[in-house]
């Protein structure tokens, strides 16, 4: 029986892929996977001979009909998406109709682009008493627009560290509707590409990210982070490693 296995590639490095992933791509006779955003490097996991499809020009039709030769062949795909699965990886119409068609599948998370813009950060986006909530989001765009009631002021309104992705080409909105909530003294990190050769990093604040985006261009793959904690450092230590906190696995009375 085939089965298709979904497999969150990482945000861009091919050693940022977890074993599983990596031995599934090993043994799969088939391999799909988004060229525009998935390193090729990933590829050298593939076993000699190997189908190996680009599905960046591919409708769904055809990518299912890729399934579906599959299916007939009784070959096994391994169908690489960037990032991890469960954000904006656009698996759940394949899922649909991988079920229409009785073709068995399976998921392997992968490490998510913000968690990867954050190690080459190199922050911790929780801080003590400064910011406890990430907030992963984006703005509409023609692929796929927001509910009406996921709005960048909403979740700015809780001074959550905000993960804007898919956003590089709309920075001014996000200022316009930002800057009221957080101030214009608030810092902004853009990560594109993380984890590749050419990852590139902006470090600035609400109010002078724009002009500095301008003299250093990104036009696509990047991460906006926005919050107080991206530059936090006077902060309190928290209680986990503190040697007055009791817990189980200290044994201490």
């Amino acid at each position: 029986m085939t089965t298709v296995h979904f497999i969150g590639a990482g945000p861009g490095a091919a050693d940022l892929i977890t074993v599983r992933g990596r031995d599934l791509i090993a043994r799969c006779p088939v391999c799909l996977y988004a060229g525009s955003i998935v390193s090729p490097e990933l590829l050298q996991y593939c076993p000699p001979g190997a189908r190996i499809v680009d599905t960046a020009p591919m409708s769904l039709h055809e990518i299912e009909a890729e399934y579906l030769r599959a299916a007939a062949a009784g070959d096994d795909v391994a169908r690489l998406h960037s990032g991890d699965l469960s954000v904006w990886s656009a698996v759940a119409e394949q899922i649909r109709r991988l079920k229409k068609h009785n073709i068995h599948y399976t998921m392997t998370p992968g490490v998510p682009a913000f968690a990867a813009a954050a190690a080459t950060l190199g922050r911790e986006l929780t801080i003590p008493a400064v910011a406890q909530s990430l907030v992963l989001t984006r703005v509409s765009g023609r692929a796929s627009p927001m509910p009406n009631e996921e709005t960048m002021a909403k979740f700015g309104a809780t001074g959550s560290t905000l993960a804007i992705h898919l956003a590089i080409h709309a920075l001014e909105q996000v200022v316009a509707e930002l800057t009221p909530l957080y101030g214009a003294d608030c810092p902004v990190a853009i990560v594109a590409k993380a984890s590749w050769p050419d990852e590139q990093i902006i470090r600035g604040t609400l109010g002078d990210i724009e002009a500095k985006l301008i003299a250093e261009p990104i036009e696509r793959t990047a991460i906006i982070f926005v919050g107080p904690s991206l530059s936090a450092s006077d902060f309190r230590d928290s209680s986990l490693y503190d040697a007055a906190y009791q817990r189980r696995f200290r044994g201490r009375q």
